[in-house]
Parts: C-alpha cells; structure tokens; sequence
C-alpha cells in the first residue's frame, strides 16, 4: 500500500516562503504523475499543481509565477516551492500520486494534507 507523507506546511505572513515535501512509501511500487491540490475555506478543491514522471509541470493560473512543482524520482518524492504566498492562498494542500501500487492496477493515492495559513 503506498503511502504518502508531506511537510513543510505552516504559518507565514504575506510575500512569505514555503516549501512543500510530499514522500511516497510502501514498498516497491511505479510513479506516475503527482502533484498538489488545495481546498481553501469554503472552497471546492482545486489542482495546483502537477508533474508528469519526465517532468512536464502544469500550474493552475493563480500560482503560475510564484509556485514551482518539482520532484526527485529516485527518492519518489514531490515538492512545491510557494513564493511571494498570499492570504488567499490559504487552505490545505493535499499530495496526489499515480501509483501501480505494485501490482496491476493504477490509481491515485492521496496525503492526509497540509495546513497552510498565509496571515500577518
């Protein structure tokens, strides 16, 4: 069973900093895409960002400029960096991965989510 773990959520003011980790685990299992949605206080949840196994990125458009998707295939794990953060970019980020899970059978797996409160 794949496991998602992120970090590296928390409170920070306006034009702020953060960076985002999200580590798979769970034995040996195949990647495929993975990338971060947020839900916002009564919001519907919505993609921020992905990125494909070869890296293609695609960001929703009001982060596009500030956030930055990456990821590191041999430690399967995922990150976003977020810059110049605003108070709406308040919510709380969830992990998503494409995952074999190693057997036959691809699905998404999802993290328990992370805070993320832009505030002064």
């Amino acid at each position: 069973q794949v496991q998602l773990v992120e970090s590296g959520g928390g409170l920070v003011q306006p034009g702020g900093s953060l960076r985002l980790s999200c580590a798979a685990s769970g034995g040996i299992f195949s990647l495929n895409a993975m990338g971060w949605y947020r839900q916002g206080p009564g919001k519907q949840r919505e993609l921020v960002a992905g990125i494909t196994h070869e890296g293609s990125t695609n960001y929703v458009d009001s982060v596009k400029g500030r956030f930055t998707i990456s990821r590191d295939n041999a430690k399967k794990t995922v990150y976003l960096q977020m810059n110049t953060l605003k108070p709406e970019d308040t919510a709380v980020y969830y992990c998503f991965a494409e995952s074999d899970g190693g057997g036959p059978v691809w699905r998404e797996y999802w993290g328990q989510g992370t805070q993320v409160t832009v505030s002064s």
